[in-house]
C-alpha cells in the first residue's frame, strides 16, 4: 500500500517551493522506500524553480542530496534491510554502462533521465497528488519529501552509527566541491588555486584543495561572511573580486596565474568563466562546476590563448566522482577528522520552510541550509 506524507514540490516555473499532500508508492523490484531525515538545500533545486534547469513532469519534488532510513523494500531486492541507513547519489550508477565500467560513473547512461520525473526505465512516477496527479521527483529521488520510493541504483548503504544530518551533504555538494579540485581539476602539492563562489560546492572546493596540497588557496566572494567561512576551511586568501584573486596568484607564480582556477558560482555565467580563463598561467585549468542557464550558449575566452598557451577549459559533473565508491570513502574521511561537515551546515529548516532556505540562500545567509525531518 502506498504512504500518505508530505512533500516540497514546485507546480510550475518560475514558482515557489511548497509544501503538499503526495502518496509514496510502494517500491517495486530494485526500489526502496527510505523514511527520510535531512536533505540538503542545494542550488540546483532552486534552479528548478527559476526555470533554469527545465524539468519534464509539473509538479515536481525538489531535493536531491538526502539520507535516510529504509521503511521497506522491493521483491527481489538484493542489498537493502528495514532499517539501513542510505545516503542517496544524486546520480545513479547502473555499474554496467561503459562509464561506469571505466571508473566513471558520475557520467552513467542513466542520468539522461534525471529531470524527466519519472524512472529512467519507464514512464511513471512514484509520487502522486490525492487526486492522482502524477509528481515528479528530482533526479528520480526527491529528497524534499518525509517519504520517498527510489531506484537502489541511486542509494548507498552506510554504517548505522552515521550522522545522517550531516552525511546527506555526501549525496551532492561535498563530494561535487572536494571533487572539482582533488579529480576533475588534478591539484597538485603546491599548487596555487583560485575558487569562485564560496556556497555549498565552493566550501567543499576550499576543502578538496587544501587536502590535495596546495600552496595557496584563493577564495573569491563578495560575501564577507563567506569569506570568512573559506579561511575557516583552510582557504590561505579571500577577496572579494576574480580580479584581485588573479594578482595574488600572479604574485605566487612570478607572473603566470594560476594552475587551476575553479568556478563554482551559484548562477555561473559566460564572464565568469572568461574570468577564471585569464587568471590561470600556460596550461593551467579551468574548471567550471556552478549552473546558470543551461541553454546559454557561449563563452568570452581567446582562440589564441586557448591554443597558444595550451590552456585547458573543463567541466565537472559531481566532481568527476565514482559515487559508490567516493561517497564512503569521504565519510571515513569525516569519520577521521579529515573532511569537515558539521561546520557546512549554516542553518536547520523544517518542511515547511524550503522556500524560506532558498531566499536566505539568495541572500547570501548560509554556507548551506539543511532541511531536518520530524
Amino acid at each position: 500500500m502506498s504512504i500518505t506524507c508530505r512533500t516540497s514540490l514546485v507546480r510550475s516555473a518560475p514558482g515557489k517551493y511548497e509544501t503538499a499532500t503526495v502518496q509514496v508508492d510502494d517500491p517495486r523490484q530494485d526500489e526502496i522506500r527510505v523514511k527520510m531525515v535531512a536533505s540538503g538545500l542545494c542550488h540546483s533545486d532552486d534552479h528548478i524553480a527559476t526555470g533554469d534547469i527545465p524539468v519534464g513532469t509539473y509538479p515536481f519534488a525538489g531535493g536531491h542530496e538526502g539520507a535516510g532510513v529504509v521503511e521497506s523494500v522491493g521483491p527481489n531486492t538484493k542489498g537493502f534491510e528495514v532499517g539501513d541507513k542510505v545516503i542517496f547519489s544524486f546520480l545513479p550508477a547502473c555499474g554496467k554502462c561503459r562509464w561506469c565500467a571505466t571508473g566513471h560513473s558520475n557520467l552513467c547512461d542513466l542520468g539522461a533521465g534525471l529531470l524527466a520525473g519519472t524512472r529512467w526505465d519507464d514512464p511513471s512516477t512514484r509520487l502522486q497528488l490525492d487526486d492522482g496527479t502524477p509528481v515528479g521527483q528530482m533526479c528520480g529521488i526527491g529528497t524534499f519529501s518525509e517519504y520517498t520510493t527510489v531506484a537502489v541504483d541511486s542509494a548507498i548503504k552506510v554504517a548505522d552509527d552515521t550522522r545522517l544530518e550531516v552525511a546527506c551533504l555526501l549525496g551532492c555538494s561535498v563530494g561535487t566541491g572536494w571533487g572539482s579540485a582533488v579529480n576533475t581539476g588534478d591539484v597538485q602539492p603546491g599548487d596555487t588555486v583560485i575558487i569562485q563562489g564560496i556556497g555549498g560546492i565552493g566550501a567543499n572546493a576550499v576543502q578538496g584543495a587544501v587536502h590535495a596540497g596546495a600552496a595557496n588557496v584563493i577564495a573569491v566572494d563578495p560575501v564577507a561572511f563567506k569569506r570568512e567561512k573559506a579561511q575557516e576551511l583552510g582557504a590561505t586568501h579571500a577577496v572579494e573580486s576574480i580580479e584581485e584573486a588573479t594578482e595574488i596568484a600572479k604574485g605566487f607564480t612570478n607572473g603566470q596565474g594560476a594552475d587551476v582556477s575553479i568556478v563554482t558560482i551559484g548562477v555561473t555565467k559566460p564572464e565568469h568563466v572568461g574570468n577564471a580563463f585569464a587568471s590561470i598561467r600556460k596550461q593551467g585549468t579551468v574548471i567550471v562546476t556552478g549552473l546558470g542557464d543551461i541553454t546559454e550558449v557561449g563563452v568570452p575566452i581567446p582562440i589564441g590563448e586557448l591554443t597558444l598557451f595550451e590552456k585547458k577549459l573543463k567541466g565537472s559533473l559531481f566532481g568527476s566522482s565514482n559515487p559508490r565508491a567516493d561517497i564512503p570513502k569521504m565519510l571515513d574521511l569525516y569519520n577521521h577528522g579529515k573532511l569537515k561537515l558539521d561546520e557546512l551546515v549554516t542553518k536547520q529548516y523544517k518542511l515547511d520552510e524550503v522556500a524560506q532556505g532558498y531566499e536566505d540562500m539568495h541572500a547570501g545567509k548560509n554556507i548551506r541550509g539543511v532541511l531536518i525531518f520530524d
